[in-house]
Formats: C-alpha cells, structure tokens, sequence
C-alpha cells in the first residue's frame, strides 16, 4: 500500500480533521527499519527515563505525542507460550487471577517479551462479582456460572456495597505492577461496565440471546434499574481503588452494550456509565478513561456523550469513519482486525499504517478492534510493537496541526 493511498483512504474526514505527518525515511512515508527481526527481539529494546506521565497517558490526554502508543487487549493469554506453560501448573482461571504472585507474572509476560506501551492488569470483568454479593463459578466448558441470578425483587436482597478488601490481590498487583514498569509504560486497570455485568447476573452466566434481560427491562424494568444502580456505584468504587493502587489508566468494557439496539442503548447502558465517570471524577479527576463497546458502529456519537477520554473502536468501524464521526476533541484506541495478527508481516504492516494515518496524530492508542485470538503468532504480535515504534510523528505537522485545531475550536 502507498502512502497516497492512505492519504486517499482519509480525505474524506474534512477539514476539522488534524492530519497526520510522518518523518518519511524509506517505507510508505512511515519512518520504518527494514533490517531483519528475530522473534521477540522487544526484549532487547531500551527505554529513556522520564518523570512525565507515560507515552500512553499522555495520548489519553490529548497531548503531543512523538508517536502513538500501543498495546493489546488481551495482551497477556493463550497464545503465549510461556502463559500455557504457567497455565498448566495453575489450571484454575480463577487462581490465576486472584493470587497476587501469578497475576503479577502472567501480566508481566507480554511486558517482557514486547514491551507494550501499556500493561493491563491480569484480571477478569467478573473478579469483583463476589465482593458485593454476587458468587460466581468458572466451569470448563460453560464458562462463568452465576450460582444465584438476579431476576426477582428478592433477589436484589443479596446485593451489598462493594467490599474492597475481598479484592486486595487487585490492589496489590496494580502496586507491583506499578513499580515494575515505573512510568516507561502505563498500569491498566479495567471494568465491566453496568449493563455488561448485569447480563451475566441476570442470564446465569454466558449467553447469544439475551433474551431474559432484555425482556426484563419491558417486563420489570424496576428491578433492572434497581441492579444497574447498584452495579454502578459498586464499578465506580471499583475503579476508585484500582487507581489509588497504581493503574495509570481505566478502560470500560460494555463488552455486550453492542447486543442493545441504540436506543435501548441509551436507555440501560449510557447513563449508568455516565454517573461512572462522573463518580470517578470527584476522586480521580486526572486519570484517563476508555470506553469499549464491542459492535460500536451504531452507537459511537452516543459513547461520546458518556464523558469518558478516549473512545475504542472494533475492527468493525472504519478508522477515518470513526474520527469523523467522533470529532478531534476526544481521543480514540484501536483498531487492527486481531485477523491481520494471522496475515503475511508486510500485510500487518500496511495495516498499522493505514489506521494510524486515519486516526491522526492527536489522542490516537493504537490497539486491535479486539482482543488477541488464540493461536496468534508472537512473532506477529512482536512485529506490531516492533512497527509501532517505528513510527514517528512530524512534529512541525503536529503543531501547524494543533494551532489550526485550536483556532477551529
């Protein structure tokens, strides 16, 4: 792919767009080595010390950056082979997750290995369910279990604040976390946003329908309300503490918001995540948000609204469609189809140009439109990184850019 094409690829985002300028030595206007790779040759890279806040931070924030920031999510998994290994001595998910010592390591593999700019915490959407009344099971083939789902007023009963220390193996390994990569990477704390959490309460675990929840919010919608407000002052403590703990940066998984057509959307998910943020805010005001929706194409004018930094994008949406549609005035993350991980390396690289010249150089986290499939390559997942950090912004674009961007606003 050439660069004018990328440049054509993008011209339809319009004048209000900051377009993106490259150093261009020899590929594709994108500064890139051509010397030859060996498998996870990140391993070797050097990082400058700095006291500012961390390249991905600061992109969250909207600040000039030399290059985007990048990393994956579920970054740290199957398709590591150190993760199998450890897997193999700890068969139990949940023992992987909730021992401070292995959730540590396992979040560390993929530091170590590539050096992502960002380093999420090893955890689960569902880790926090017991410590506010919600016991939970993890079984081989169905996934998680929710012993006791939530669909009568009696049940709401059940539900107590959130117990912060019952997640002190959370707390802790964001503290370790925190003083092992210092500030030459961001500490990523996550959440499931309300609607999200609620499926699985309300369903009794995993579902494809979402028949019963869905129904529930024509049929008892009080009870519904009652759980969602519950979630969310549960969530935003939750979030509270994973930052006084050391996370950098919060990302929110409304991993099945995309499940709810856009009104209903705006009707059960938006406004729970809205009174999140604003939450967090009181106590955490500095600190990043991301929100991701999976199948966001309906709904991302809607996401804007919520107040979160940074809007993440699937594979699904366009990354030039996206920033017009979402504007310059708040960042976005994504977003490489986790298929291209599995295509010839030029392929990838082609890919992650395109999306970085469409997404401009102003508050873009370079990420994949999902999580990382099992089977991936490492070698794929190295040579992201790898070209990633190749890249560099043209600094003199980046302020013409921002004084034009400035003078617009």
């Amino acid at each position: 792919m050439s660069f004018s094409s990328l440049t054509s690829a993008c011209s339809s985002l319009g004048s209000s767009f900051v377009q993106l300028g490259f150093h261009s030595n020899s590929l594709n206007g994108v500064l890139f080595s051509s010397s030859k790779k060996t498998k996870f040759a990140a391993k070797r890279l050097t990082v400058s010390c700095s006291s500012s806040d961390p390249l991905l931070v600061k992109a969250a924030k909207g600040h000039p950056v030399s290059r985007p920031p990048a990393w994956m999510m579920r970054q740290a998994g199957r398709y590591m082979a150190v993760y199998r290994k450890l897997a193999e001595k700890h068969p139990s998910f949940r023992e992987r997750s909730e021992t401070t010592d292995l959730i540590v390591q396992i979040s560390l593999q993929p530091w170590e290995a590539f050096r992502p700019d960002g380093v999420i915490i090893f955890s689960d959407i569902l880790t926090p369910l017991p410590a506010f009344g919600v016991p939970f099971n993890i079984e081989e083939v169905k996934g998680p279990v929710i012993e006791s789902p939530i669909r009568l007023e009696e049940d709401l009963k059940a539900l107590h604040p959130i117990d912060l220390e019952k997640l002190q193996f959370v707390g802790e390994s964001l503290k370790i976390l925190r003083k092992e990569v210092g500030d030459y990477a961001a500490v990523l704390g996550f959440v499931g946003a309300p609607w999200t959490i609620a499926t699985y309460i309300v369903e009794g675990g995993t579902t494809r329908t979402y028949t019963t929840i869905k129904s529930m919010c024509h049929k008892a919608p009080h009870i519904i309300r009652a759980l969602l407000s519950h979630l969310t002052k549960a969530i935003a403590d939750y979030i509270i503490f994973q930052v006084e703990s050391g996370a950098h940066c919060i990302q929110i998984f409304d991993s099945w918001g995309g499940q709810l057509p856009p009104h209903m959307w705006e009707l059960w998910s938006e406004p729970y995540i809205k009174e999140i943020v604003s939450l967090v805010r009181t106590k955490c005001p500095d600190t990043p948000l991301v929100l991701y929706i999976n199948g966001n194409g309906g709904v991302l004018e809607r996401m804007k609204g919520t107040g979160v930094d940074v809007i993440g994008l699937d594979w699904t949406v366009d990354m030039a469609d996206g920033r017009k549609r979402l504007g310059n005035d708040i960042g976005v993350q994504g977003n490489v189809d986790p298929a291209y991980l599995f295509s010839p390396l030029p392929a990838l690289t082609d890919e992650i140009q395109r999306v970085v010249k469409c997404a401009g150089q102003k508050g873009h986290i370079l990420n994949l439109g999902h999580g990382v499939l099992v089977g991936t390559p490492e070698e794929a997942v190295a040579h992201f990184f790898e070209v990633v950090k190749s890249l560099k912004y043209d600094s003199s674009s980046q302020n013409h850019a921002l004084e034009e961007s400035k003078l617009v606003v």
